[in-house]
């Protein structure tokens, strides 16, 4: 009795792919071109890097610019702690930024490896992972903006606006948050 194709040779019927000659498929070429685009992902990637950078250079540079005006005047003024909210404005920035980079990284190009791993809070297994840490980021952003704001302000209406204004944000990056999930997980 002859053997049934695959018998005996460890290959099963299914394993076989079915006789397309040998010039790969139209929708094999596509995909795999598709699959190897995702590659260009690295550009944005490599500018928010730069941008973050950019973002802790200049707040290094406005620190040590500023910081020999605020030792000579040791007097604490309300100035100097809308500059010391800037600085913290823009390294928060420069954070959310590498977040951005790390998160885009690790979902389409590949896990980053090496000696010195990402820690876990810092990990991305899907697009929901890298939403909430940004909009984390921005609302952090958002509220230290505020606080910079009622430091500077001098007209109590107007930093009500500011102040609800942003609340409002803070509220519906919030509730996007809570209830945006796209796999019907809610945290």
């Amino acid at each position: 009795m002859a053997d049934a194709p695959g018998e005996g040779t460890g290959i099963s019927q299914v394993d076989v792919p079915p006789a397309t000659g040998s010039r790969p498929r139209l929708e094999d070429w596509f995909g795999q071109a598709l699959s190897l685009s995702r590659i260009f992902v690295i550009v944005p990637v490599i500018v928010l890097v730069l941008s973050a950078l950019s973002s802790f250079a200049y707040g290094t540079y406005v620190f040590i610019n500023s910081v020999t005006g605020i030792v000579d005047d040791r007097q604490l003024k309300h100035g100097n702690l809308g500059f010391l909210l800037l600085l913290t404005d823009l390294f928060l920035v420069g954070a959310t930024l590498m977040i951005a980079a790390f998160g885009l990284y690790e979902l389409f190009i590949g896990r980053i490896r090496g000696r010195l791993v990402l820690p876990g809070w810092l990990r991305m297994n899907d697009l929901n992972d890298l939403k909430a840490r940004v909009i984390s980021m921005i609302i952090l952003v958002a509220a230290v903006t505020f606080v910079d704001a009622v430091i500077e302000s001098r007209d109590g209406l107007d930093t009500l606006y500011v102040g609800a204004g942003i609340a409002l944000v803070i509220a519906a990056l919030t509730g996007f948050l809570h209830f945006g999930r796209t796999d019907g997980n809610n945290r």
